[in-house]
């Protein structure tokens, strides 16, 4: 298929900016691979200006964070190969010496990575690795003054009594407060350009909208310029102006991201709009719309009453679920939404028994469920840990046909293969490795694992919070298919509220362990009751820039209105 051409990109004789801080002209990055030549940029250009924020969108595989890294001479030593010219505040990234790379990275440009935990090291406080930072590139600064500006810097990415918690390490942080740690280190030597690689994938929804937040404050204050990798359109949509969209290593379209969004010019651009589930609207749902009811115990599959869940003991003791009671009809979908921390995690791991809870009860048919039971089973978030690297796909999603003894060799590998193909896999791929496959590809071949026992209702535990639009609609209509074909019940727990409503009957809000609001979807997503439900949904990105300017100077005013009341 011969690749759409980009419009308004820098191939259609872009006039010359007043001052780039980024010029990229025909760049080409091929990865060698054995016998084949990979290429995962294809003659790309664009211009970044001071001040300016661009917006790189795509599904995975698109070769935006290949970009990303090249930026920063990040495939330099490697087995890359890069044709065409990166020029970063006028310093050729290709041609550069090493010492000229190192007064680059981080004093003229800085990179956020999507993983800050992978990327902090886990032996060091956090203050101490920002005051290596800021030192590497002052190297006349004493370690004292070093230490005053990683302070500095954590306190105004907003870390709370920066002083003392720039002594905590990297696993003492929450997932959103990492993040800021990573942008303070980012900071650290004041650069021109922040390259920032997925910074808000896998957080909830309150804290993307705090990092977004911080860094539109960021540029506000500094004028610094920002490269924003993402595939969530909703993202971009309200953090910068201009935005490219990429597909297969090209550009297939750019320019202001307003127009973009709202009068795409390409079909791919089109078909990326069309998979971004939105928060207003639902599809038809599975389930009948009557609400279960664990007295009349007719449809009722599942059903906690008061399950509690500590951990720790005394007084470092946490009490993750406290008194949390729901039910699971036959063939419906409970979407269970909240933040980080909330418990949602901890709940779904009670109700497949993975974990036993401290309190209250789990029923399933009517009866306690007293251990594990083959009729429910769990997806987990990630599937490359959830995976064993040195089995192949075939013989994970066989382990549950072998450990139920009632099958045959021949029988148990023609049904994993039978498996495979009904989650919309290769089943010749049976002998593959999980390294092998894209993250929507492993996603399937765990969904197919939880079904080999043949269950009755699963617990999808963030099945699509890492996944690009498109292959995160494919997951989500896969399941929906199953649940439809297979009778399944499904409880979907996600921080993601439009994939939730998208897909759910009913939903259930946990906040700091409770159950603060419940009931069908479509109440409790036009009409909620409890202000953290309206809290959450006011965070969700939204893809009009305008709309997103307005919510943006909401949470202003909400916060300003916080800080007066604790003032008097």
């Amino acid at each position: 298929m011969t690749p759409e051409q980009p419009t308004g990109s820098a191939a259609e004789a872009d006039p010359a900016p007043a001052e780039s801080l980024i010029d990229v002209q025909g760049l080409t990055v091929d990865f060698p691979t054995g016998e084949e030549t990979v290429r995962a940029v294809d003659d790309l250009s664009f211009r970044l200006t001071a001040g300016q924020a661009l917006g790189i969108v795509g599904e995975s595989g698109s070769g935006k964070s290949t970009v990303a890294a090249a930026l920063l001479g990040l495939h330099r030593g490697t087995g890359a190969r890069l044709t065409g010219t990166v020029r970063v505040g006028g310093i050729d990234v290709g041609t550069a010496s090493v010492r000229e790379l190192h007064r680059l990275r981080g004093g003229t440009a800085a990179m956020v990575f999507q993983d800050p935990l992978s990327s902090l090291d886990p032996y060091m406080a956090i203050g101490d690795q920002i005051a290596e930072v800021h030192r590497t590139h002052a190297p006349h600064v004493s370690r004292r003054s070093a230490r005053e500006r990683a302070v500095a810097v954590l306190d105004r990415v907003g870390i709370p009594d920066a002083a003392r918690r720039s002594r905590s390490r990297p696993h003492e942080f929450s997932g959103g407060m990492r993040q800021r740690a990573l942008i303070a280190m980012a900071l650290a030597c004041d650069p021109r350009v922040l390259v920032a690689d997925e910074p808000t994938t896998a957080l909830d929804v309150t804290v993307q909208a705090q990092i977004l937040d911080l860094l539109h404050d960021l540029r506000t204050e500094t004028g610094m310029g920002l490269v924003l990798v993402s595939h969530d359109l909703g993202v971009v949509a309200g953090s910068v102006e201009d935005m490219l969209v990429m597909r297969g290593g090209r550009a297939v379209e750019r320019g202001p991201v307003g127009t973009v969004l709202s009068a795409p010019q390409r079909p791919y651009t089109r078909e990326l709009l069309a998979a971004v589930p939105r928060v207003e609207t639902r599809r038809v749902p599975v389930a009948s719309t009557a609400v279960p009811s664990s007295a009349s115990g007719g449809d009722v599959l599942l059903e906690a009453v008061e399950v509690r869940r500590e951990f720790g003991r005394r007084k470092d003791r946490t009490v993750a679920v406290d008194g949390v009671s729901l039910t699971v009809a036959q063939g419906e979908t409970l979407g269970v939404v909240g933040e980080s921390g909330s418990g949602k995690t901890t709940l779904g791991r009670m109700l497949v028994r993975l974990l036993e809870p401290s309190g209250g009860s789990v029923r399933y048919g009517g009866r306690e469920l007293t251990g594990i039971h083959s009729d429910l089973q769990m997806v987990f978030q990630d599937p490359v840990s959830s995976l064993n690297p040195r089995r192949s796909i075939g013989e994970s999603v066989a382990d549950p046909l072998r450990a139920a003894g009632t099958l045959t060799d021949a029988e148990i590998t023609r049904r994993a293969r039978e498996l495979l193909e009904r989650v919309g896999l290769d089943p010749r791929w049976y002998h593959r490795y999980p390294h092998e496959f894209s993250g929507g590809q492993r996603q399937r071949v765990g969904i197919a694992r939880a079904l080999a026992p043949g269950p009755k209702l699963v617990v999808c535990d963030e099945p699509v919070s890492a996944l690009d639009v498109t292959t995160q609609a494919q997951v989500l209509d896969l399941l929906a298919e199953l649940q439809r074909d297979l009778g399944l019940a499904l409880v979907l727990i996600a921080h993601d509220l439009a994939v939730v409503r998208h897909a759910s009957d009913r939903v259930v809000v946990m906040r700091q362990g409770t159950v603060v609001e419940e009931g069908p979807a479509d109440t409790v997503y036009d009409a909620p009751q409890n202000p953290y439900t309206k809290a959450l949904l006011a965070a969700v990105p939204v893809l009009d820039p305008a709309e997103a300017a307005l919510r943006r100077a909401a949470r202003r005013s909400a916060d300003s209105g916080v800080l007066r009341a604790a003032a008097r």
